[in-house]
């Protein structure tokens, strides 16, 4: 499946995951495709920023419209420079252009699984409009769709690493080889008898003797890279970053009995704004 067969990125994220990974592999038109994944990504976040503003008026849902694609794209272009250096710290051969490639896909699925969620949260927000419930329903849509995105970058990491250190390919196993056996001197009646096997020899002479498999036939499963490890410890620092910036922009909800607010004065964190959440439930 290539690039220009008119599918939405996502479906071919979706339906031709291996071709997606060989290209990323490849280096093969990785800035058209980034552009497509980056460009689908923004359109969906803004859908569902518009959703999220939708509890306080036309003014925070427009606001949120545009909010959400640039929290993703600031915290991309923060923590993309770790990822990178780091994987060549270690010895990694990921390009620059592979590691957008790579998040992007992640981001992708993120926002498209978002804008799923989003006649859900439409649902909720007509039939119980509670603002505390609003609020941690659409953080838990959030969490949940970024874990699958997420994945996906694992599963793309993994692809790399694979097509950087392929498993050696087992080696032939040798045929078995006759081997002459000697013909038993003739024994003289009477003067002892001889074992009845060694009196009659092998119809054609020989006996097959099995050969040892050589030393590889059997490939070895390799450990993990260590670029996942990194990988992993980057999914962390992203979680971080992503959630202090969504708290230094919001509201992306809204306040019930406050006007309307580009920005709220940075106090506090996010951590501690959900604890008092669920205790408003």
């Amino acid at each position: 499946m290539t690039p220009g067969n008119g599918l939405l990125v996502i479906e071919r994220i979706l339906r031709d995951r291996a071709g997606i990974w060989q290209q990323i592999v490849e280096e093969r038109d990785l800035r058209r495709l980034s552009g497509q994944m980056l460009a689908s990504s923004a359109i969906a976040l803004a859908a569902y920023g518009a959703v999220l503003g939708a509890s306080s008026g036309w003014q925070q849902a427009v606001s949120s419209a545009v909010k959400l694609p640039l929290l993703f794209l600031i915290t991309l272009v923060i923590c993309l420079p770790t990822l990178y250096l780091f994987n060549l710290v270690f010895g990694s051969r990921l390009s620059i252009r592979q590691a957008v490639a790579l998040v992007s896909t992640a981001v992708t699925v993120l926002s498209m699984l978002s804008v799923a969620f989003a006649p859900i949260s439409l649902f909720f927000l007509i039939t119980a409009p509670n603002y505390a419930f609003y609020k941690l329903l659409n953080v838990g849509i959030l969490v949940l769709t970024a874990i699958v995105g997420l994945r996906f970058l694992v599963a793309g990491m993994r692809a790399m690493n694979i097509a950087a250190n392929p498993l050696p390919e087992p080696a032939p196993q040798p045929t078995p080889q006759p081997v002459p056996v000697p013909q038993p001197e003739p024994v003289a009646v009477g003067a002892g008898a001889a074992h009845p096997a060694a009196q009659q020899p092998h119809p054609n002479g020989t006996v097959p003797v099995p050969m040892p498999h050589p030393a590889g036939a059997r490939p070895v499963p390799q450990q993990k890279s260590a670029s996942m490890g990194l990988l992993y410890v980057w999914i962390v620092v992203f979680g971080f970053v992503g959630t202090q910036l969504a708290w230094t922009l919001r509201p992306f909800v809204g306040s019930p009995g406050e006007g309307f607010a580009l920005f709220r004065h940075i106090e506090g964190n996010f951590y501690v704004d959900i604890v008092r959440t669920l205790t408003h439930l």
